[in-house]
């Protein structure tokens, strides 16, 4: 089995389950951007190359090229839901290449896209904080145990002020939780 090293190990199979988290939750929000910006293809780009890694792909310059334009797209968007579904559609794609180093900020590229998919569901609920949360409760009850035992590795998600990093707290604290 194939495995990457750094603070500690992760292995091609655990990078998989990690991309598909991920990728489910930027399926989810894709048509946000999609509707936004039409005939912009770099989100789906970036979002296909996930699923080719997830379906047993190797990890190539394929992720990281499409996961920087999704990226770019995102900062080009007009909407916060629009940036927030291209970003999350890149970070699928970028998942392959999850750094096995003890940082907080990695723990982004395993949870913000579904903090954003909360997001953009309050967004569009007239900005309901209940929405987003409720998401943030189905982001968890779908992540499976090789994803948390991999989230475990890492220091806990930073803080932070805007309403995507407080999604994405709550949701590392229930995951850690949910390990106990």
């Amino acid at each position: 089995m194939t495995t990457v090293s750094g603070d500690f190990e992760l292995t091609m199979a655990e990078l998989r389950v990690v991309a598909r988290y991920v990728a489910e939750s930027a399926q989810e929000v894709l048509p946000v951007f999609e509707e936004a910006v039409p005939g912009d293809p770099r989100p789906r780009a970036a979002l296909d190359a996930a699923w080719e890694f997830i379906e047993g792909a190797d990890r190539t310059r394929l992720q990281r090229v499409t996961s920087l334009d999704a990226h770019r797209a995102a900062k080009e968007a007009g909407t916060e839901a629009a940036r927030l579904a291209a970003r999350s559609a890149g970070d699928a794609a970028s998942a392959a290449y999850l750094h096995p180093i003890a940082r907080a900020t990695q723990v982004g590229h395993i949870l913000r896209a579904a903090a954003g998919a909360a997001r953009i569901a309050e967004l569009r609920a007239g900005d309901d904080p209940a929405v987003g949360n409720a998401m943030i409760e189905q982001a968890r009850r779908r992540a499976t145990p090789v994803l948390t035992a991999v989230l475990c590795r890492y220091p806990l998600a930073p803080a932070a002020k805007n309403r995507v990093g407080q999604l994405m707290s709550a949701l590392d604290a229930a995951l850690r939780a949910s390990a106990r």
